[in-house]
């Protein structure tokens, strides 16, 4: 199962991605330096963090052979660093990533690739100490469907209240985005 920081950070990672160009100025102009952390994702969630990783001078060579020459011609090219299609394919472990700096605090590396290196004999020996979390109650789905139910509700009527009251705040009514 997966912690919720790992769910977090694949939430704030989709949620970057669908804002435009000038939204994520304004964070940034804000202040706000974002964190961009994927393990193996496809589609275009890699393609989008493919295009964010930025490219590379790439060189290139070929040798062309034919019946009375040989011929190797030497390029450079401008490529991903990471392509989607190795974002799509990282295995157990490894992750990929962008950081953003601000002019006050310059990062010269802002992207990376790296993969965790676990002890499994320490992990095992460790889990094998775990202890069983005692049970407090039994818990059927249909605590679970009405605790969800419950939750829902209150984020919605959360929502209503602080809409209302930006609305009824003259110096915070840019704050909603009216179409």
């Amino acid at each position: 199962m997966k912690s919720l920081n790992q769910h977090a950070t694949k939430i704030f990672c989709k949620l970057l991605q669908k804002l435009d160009s000038n939204g994520y100025a304004k964070l940034r102009s804000e202040g706000f330096m974002p964190l961009i952390i994927e393990t193996q994702v496809t589609g275009e969630t890699a393609k989008h963090l493919s295009e964010r990783i930025g490219k590379i001078m790439q060189d290139r060579e070929s040798l062309s052979l034919n019946s009375s020459d040989t011929s190797i011609t030497k390029s450079k090219q401008l490529d991903n660093a990471m392509p989607s299609a190795k974002i799509a394919s990282l295995s157990s472990g490894e992750f990929v990533g962008v950081v953003a700096d601000d002019p006050t605090e310059k990062i010269k590396l802002k992207t990376f690739s790296a993969e965790v290196i676990n002890d499994h004999v320490a992990l095992k020996k460790e889990a094998d100490e775990f202890k069983k979390l005692p049970k407090i109650r039994n818990v059927s789905q249909y605590d679970i469907d009405e605790n969800f139910l419950q939750v829902k509700k209150d984020i919605s009527e959360i929502i209503d209240s602080v809409t209302e009251m930006i609305l009824n705040t003259p110096e915070m009514e840019h704050l909603i985005i009216k179409k």
